[in-house]
This record gives C-alpha cells, structure tokens and sequence, in this order.
C-alpha cells in the first residue's frame, strides 16, 4: 500500500464523505498531561470513520459485481457504513448482525436501506451467514476490517488529522478488527513525520495486544466490554502491518473507558460512543505513566464514531 494508493483513495471518496473537524480541549490537556488533539469522526456521515473504508471498498467493484450488491457482517458501525456508502451508489446492502448488537445501530442500518439478517454473537455464526447470503445472491463480500480497499479507506482520517495537524508527534486508535489501526499506520508513514501509532483496547477485549506479543493473532475467550465496537479479532492483511508499523496497544478497564467517556462529554460537549472513550483512556493511562515522555508534546486521538443508544448510558 504506497502513497499514491493512499492519496488516490481519499480523492476518489470525497465526494461520498466530510472533511471532520479537528478539536481541542485546554481543559482536557491539562487532565491528560499532553496537548490532545481530536480527529472527530464522530462528525462523519453515518457516526463513524468506517464510511471512507465501505465507501472506497464499494467504488473499487466492477459494474457486474455492483447489479449484486454487498454483503457484510458488523455489529454496527460498519454496517451502517456499508448500507449508507450502497445507498449512494444505488445498490443492496445486505448486513448479518449479532442479536447482541445496539438497537440504534440496527436503527440506522434500517434507515440507509440495509437488509438485516440477525445471527448469533459469535464470528464464526457472523461469517457463516455472511458466506451464505453471498453463495445465495451473489452479493460481493466485504469484510469490516480486513478489507484492503478498507484499510486504505479507513486510513484517510488519519491522513487529513496529519495535514490539519502536521507536526503531531502520535496518533492513537481504538482498535477492534484493525482495519482503522492499519489504515493510520501506513498513512502515519506515508505522511508523518516521526509520528507514532499506538493503539486502545479494553482488557477484556486485549486480542490485539496479545497478538502484538505472540508474533500470531490471537483470539478472545470473552468479550465483556462496553466498547461493542472492539469486539472483533485481527485480519491476515492487517496485522503484518500493525506488527511493523504499531508502537503499543494500552490497555485500560471498563471503569476507565467510562470515565473517559464522560470527561469528553462534559468538558467538549460531544457525543462519543464507549470504543472511541477507549482511545482517550489509552492515552490518559499512557501519559501517567510516561510523563516526560509527551511534556510538550503534541497527540492525535481518532475519535472512531458517535452512536450511543441514548437510553443505555454508562454514567
């Protein structure tokens, strides 16, 4: 994936996605102990970043392939994603989703259009459906996070971060299926100077940090998070990349992700979803424990998306 590919992807999928916002806090600097700044695709169309990775995903398809629309499985936001990006482009989106997954994310795959088939919450049941309705309809299959037109796609947010903020010395993500972490390594590279990928993950959803450790990817015995969006295990495609362009995956508890979930609530007065909090812990974690470290410094933070069921709040 070289730079060309990266800047020709963010050409092709501007007019499907916004150019979000970049926010600081002084408030939350001085809590974290670093200048923080909030790449907010919290903003972007359907609530999320993953737009640009099923947006350039879909454009990459033949004509024939698109007469048989997509399938995908996600627990929300990419299914989301993946039904708003067909819409545009005027084909089917048919979406497999845990029953387990959020009702309001089931709401907004419901009003892009996305067909949904419920499974059960394993992703073994998720891609057995997916395979199926493939086999089935002829449907071309587009995998949330492994993907490489994904990748390249999801790296885009990462890319404009570093052209909004071009003397940033990290960048952390919340990682899940990987696809966003991979994505902002190779545009971390590409376009960054010196600048540092690091990675969030719940520790009870820490399959990537054990990989990281392993050499392999590694699967999770349990997913007993509140950040739904990071239940996913790493790809063959993504993790080469995150094994060689991936400084740390930080940990943190659930007691952190919903701290941090509040604190940029109220003192930003935005809508963040628990998987993006997950970031902001990361790096509150990771900066107290490697003060001098980022004194002075200057952080970017992916806020991944905004869908929160309003009505199941943590705090």
């Amino acid at each position: 994936m070289q730079k060309q590919d990266v800047l020709d992807c963010h050409e092709r999928i501007i007019p499907y996605i916004h150019h979000t916002p970049v926010l600081t806090s002084r408030l939350i600097d001085k809590e974290i102990g670093t200048s923080v700044y909030f790449k907010c695709e919290n903003f972007q169309r359907a609530g999320a970043y993953k737009i640009r990775g099923a947006t350039n995903a879909i454009l990459q398809l033949t004509d024939a392939q698109r007469k048989n629309g997509v399938v995908t499985h996600s627990s929300g936001n990419f299914a989301q994603a993946v039904s708003l990006a067909a819409k545009n482009l005027d084909i089917k989106a048919h979406i497999v989703m845990p029953s387990s997954a959020p009702e309001v994310k089931k709401i907004g795959v419901k009003e892009y259009d996305g067909i949904i088939y419920e499974c059960a919450p394993t992703l073994e049941a998720r891609q057995a459906m997916a395979d199926k309705i493939g086999k089935d309809t002829g449907a071309s299959f587009l995998h949330p996070s492994n993907d490489k037109n994904v990748i390249i796609g999801q790296g885009t947010a990462a890319l404009e971060l570093l052209k909004q903020i071009p003397d940033i010395n990290a960048i952390f993500c919340p990682v899940g299926g990987g696809g966003l972490i991979a994505g902002s390594a190779i545009a971390a590279k590409h376009f960054g100077t010196n600048c540092a990928i690091l990675g969030g993950e719940p520790f009870e959803a820490d399959d990537a940090y054990r990989s990281l450790k392993s050499g392999k990817i590694e699967g999770n015995n349990s997913v007993n998070t509140i950040a739904d969006g990071l239940k996913t295990t790493l790809g063959d495609n993504n993790f080469p990349i995150i094994k060689e362009h991936v400084k740390k995956i930080v940990r943190v508890t659930e007691e952190e992700i919903v701290l941090a979930m509040r604190l940029v609530w109220e003192r930003m007065k935005i809508i963040i979803e628990p998987s993006s909090a997950v970031t902001v812990a990361a790096l509150k974690r990771e900066v107290s424990e490697n003060p001098q470290k980022y004194s002075g410094g200057k952080v970017g933070i992916v806020i991944s998306g905004g869908n929160v069921d309003l009505n199941n709040l943590p705090f």
